[in-house]
């Protein structure tokens, strides 16, 4: 029944798919939250830009920012991010697309968990002498993130699903092999349903494990 997928890196193509997201994951926690810090941040200059950064990624097609990345940096501008290979030059870039687009989805779902922590808290740490950065890292954010972790969680199945997009500059993740089988073979009903179910086993444990954390981490108030 499934002599189709003979010949093919089904698990490479997986494996692919969850390296890109992994990559992008880190990229996008960590750019995410400095946009948040801009976004509530004292300095009017790193405000506008935290906003303007937002609204505008968010607004932009996420293929577009994948093709430009190939397109704009690579080819036009001699970007590599230090890979000689073809392949590996792709892979990279689609993670630093991904992390570009993510990043402000993290940024808006950590902006929401901020805004749970209670203002008097943040006042009493800059009473006692801390700077914003000190309050915005011990007192904060570590709220933020703990309010936050459904939200989180979401942006992480999206991002999973969103790595097909990387197939648009020829990144060989699971979509990039599913285009290759519905040209070759003909079952097309089977194909789709071996790549549905792959994407399930990667979204739904993710979904799972994320919302009993946030339970586990949800902050009484």
């Amino acid at each position: 029944m499934f002599d189709f997928l003979e010949g093919y890196d089904l698990m490479g193509a997986f494996w692919t798919t969850v390296q890109l997201t992994l990559l992008a994951t880190v990229g996008s926690l960590i750019w995410g939250t400095l946009l948040a810090a801009m976004r509530v941040g004292p300095v009017p200059l790193m405000r506008g830009f935290g906003t303007a950064y937002v609204n505008i990624v968010r607004n932009i097609p996420l293929t577009v920012i994948i093709l430009f990345t190939s397109l704009g940096l690579n080819q036009t501008l001699g970007v590599s991010l230090g890979a000689d290979d073809f392949n590996a030059i792709n892979f990279r870039l689609a993670v630093l697309g991904l992390t570009v687009y993510t990043s402000a989805f993290v940024c808006e779902a950590l902006r929401s968990g901020i805004n749970t922590v209670p203002v008097g808290q943040a006042e009493a740490a800059r009473a006692i002498g801390l700077s914003f950065t000190q309050v915005l890292r011990l007192v904060v954010l570590p709220q933020a993130f703990r309010s936050s972790v459904g939200p989180l969680a979401n942006v992480l199945i999206a991002l999973t699903k969103n790595t097909t997009v990387a197939a648009a500059i020829g990144v060989a993740e699971a979509a990039t092999l599913m285009k290759e089988m519905v040209e070759n073979e003909a079952q097309l009903i089977l194909i789709a349903g071996v790549f549905a179910f792959g994407f399930l086993c990667l979204t739904l444990p993710t979904g799972v494990i994320l919302g009993w954390v946030g339970k586990r981490v949800a902050i009484k108030r």
